[in-house]
């Protein structure tokens, strides 16, 4: 159930059809990722391994490792093509929280940015609560995911899976907004 790509691109989806919201979140996706990466290395692992610098052994890398063989295990291609973008956000942001003694507070302010900038999508031009209201950890777990997904659909990628996704999702938008709902309700059947 986990794995199920399609699955969860119709949930995601169903809260991302306006083209604004969508933009938005190609736009701040990635740096909200960022920013929680560089906010993650500042946390320590109590283990040790020879083949890891110290300073790397930190929440960051971890979470990257499990995005990315979550990712590569949901969707191969797409999460291969994907996989060297999260590494190198964790990598990045342990690099900036050891060398720029203001990274954190930056991190900080760019994260109200971004998700500042995200409600206004949903609020604006989906007129819907986002998706994290429904389902916090898929959402986040599955947002760069579905943002660089949207990209590649863009350039042709696996023009089957879109045609399926898209039908579905607005099967699902119109009765989400049939029952005038926040979006429970498409959990719920998901």
């Amino acid at each position: 159930m986990f794995l199920d790509l399609e699955k969860h691109l119709v949930f995601y989806g169903t809260y991302h059809i306006h083209p604004r919201n969508v933009a938005i979140h190609i736009m701040f996706v990635p740096v909200l990722m960022f920013t929680m990466m560089l906010w993650a290395s500042n946390v320590a692992l109590p283990v040790s391994a020879s083949f890891v610098p110290p300073e790397y052994l930190n929440l960051s890398t971890l979470t990257s490792v499990i995005y990315a063989i979550g990712y590569v295990l949901m969707e191969p291609i797409a999460g291969g093509l994907l996989l060297p973008f999260v590494i190198g956000q964790s990598l990045a942001g342990t690099y900036c929280v050891q060398h720029y003694p203001g990274a954190n507070k930056w991190a900080g302010i760019i994260q109200a940015g971004s998700w500042i900038a995200q409600f206004i999508g949903h609020g604006v031009w989906e007129k819907k609560a986002p998706a994290l209201v429904d389902n916090l950890v898929q959402a986040l777990f599955l947002a760069p995911l579905f943002v660089w997904i949207e990209v590649l659909f863009k350039f042709g990628y696996r023009p089957e899976l879109r045609k399926r996704m898209e039908a579905q999702v607005k099967i699902k938008r119109a009765e989400l907004d049939a029952r005038g709902k926040k979006g429970a309700e498409v959990k719920k059947e998901l």
